[in-house]
């Protein structure tokens, strides 16, 4: 996926073990999409009990690109806050009703969750439906790189094998979006829930965070990449055996980082 600068873009979805096992295919699926602007990447992970959710994944990242790509370009003078709320709001509204549009009365065979995330002169934008989460690099502290765990929504179950779809009835009432104004974000990571075992940690009282060494390795992977090389270990680490033995479920891992990095601050803020 090749994306104009300042972000260089890399993503992969493989299929997980229990897949490989059973010779299914791969039902997460990423994408990326870019103008001189704005840049936009979304994961999705297909809904393993539906018939169709391999196909429902493409297709729900292929329209977040088209129609996430196209708000913002249309509106990349708006100011951070409200409106960039707004503007994904109505963008993921377009991706679900085009969703629905094309996979009419099957749409439950499709069923997939859906994770986005713009970038954008001065913001950054975030909205999930579904498990997905998204990872940001963003300053430093004591000569160390700080890695942020963007907020998510809250879970719709109390069951951790429960999530929203965006085939969801109620999929407005759990999705969460959020408008990130740091100019010190120069990584951004997008992940699908086979990842969080390796790419979070949970605290005594359930509080997640980034697991610093792996986001470290995986940013700094694709910096160092030449620009004709990206990253071709990636495919090699998301079926390891380490990987495998924390979840073996198919995995997405979608970065970005900035080919001329911003001076680092601190912190990111959530507007």
């Amino acid at each position: 996926m090749n994306a104009a600068p300042p972000w260089r873009i890399h993503g992969l979805s493989v299929e997980g073990y229990r897949h490989r096992r059973q010779g299914l295919p791969c039902q997460d699926a990423c994408a990326a999409a870019a103008t001189p602007s704005v840049a936009v990447l979304a994961v999705a992970d297909g809904a393993g009990s539906r018939p169709r959710s391999e196909e429902g994944a493409r297709l729900a990242v292929g329209l977040a690109t088209d129609h996430f790509v196209r708000r913002a370009e249309a509106a990349v003078e708006v100011r951070p806050g409200e409106a960039v709320h707004e503007l994904l709001r109505d963008a993921l509204r377009d991706v679900s009703d085009d969703f629905h549009d094309r996979t009419g009365a099957d749409a439950p065979d499709f069923a997939t969750t859906l994770t986005v995330v713009v970038l954008a002169p001065g913001w950054l934008g975030h909205v999930s439906v579904g498990d997905g989460f998204v990872v940001v690099r963003a300053g430093t502290e004591d000569g160390e790189r700080q890695f942020h765990l963007l907020p998510q929504a809250a879970a719709a179950s109390e069951y951790s094998n429960e999530t929203v779809f965006l085939t969801s009835p109620d999929m407005a009432r759990w999705t969460r979006t959020e408008c990130v104004l740091d100019d010190g974000v120069d990584g951004v990571l997008l992940s699908t829930d086979g990842l969080a075992q390796a790419m979070l940690n949970r605290s005594a009282d359930g509080a997640q965070s980034p697991n610093t060494s792996f986001a470290d390795a995986v940013f700094r992977s694709l910096d160092s990449a030449a620009e004709d090389d990206r990253d071709p270990n990636l495919a090699a680490l998301l079926r390891s055996d380490r990987l495998t033995a924390l979840n073996a479920d198919d995995k997405t891992l979608l970065r970005a980082v900035r080919t001329n990095p911003a001076m680092s601050a601190p912190h990111a803020h959530q507007r």
